[in-house]
């Protein structure tokens, strides 16, 4: 996975910020969806960045699982990401 050519990325105390600097629309993430970002942006693959966030939060595996692929489906649709 990788931001889109359009997309910059700006950490920040509470996360970070994705701009789409085409349409100047920006996303902000908490903690934990920066650290899914970062892991998939790493080459982690999702079931990596599920781990991630299993091991750090108190939720089942299969509920981090869904949160990863419901962050995924979320920056796709958005188009700040791009997946190979």
């Amino acid at each position: 996975m990788s931001l889109s050519p359009h997309v910059s990325l700006t950490k920040n105390d509470d996360g970070a910020v994705l701009l789409d600097e085409r349409r100047g629309d920006y996303w902000q993430l908490n903690h934990t969806g920066t650290a899914v970002l970062d892991t998939l942006l790493a080459g982690g693959t999702p079931a990596d960045a599920a781990r991630v966030l299993a091991d750090d939060h108190p939720v089942p595996a299969d509920r981090a699982r869904d949160d990863v692929t419901a962050l995924i489906d979320s920056l796709r649709s958005a188009r700040l990401v791009e997946t190979s």
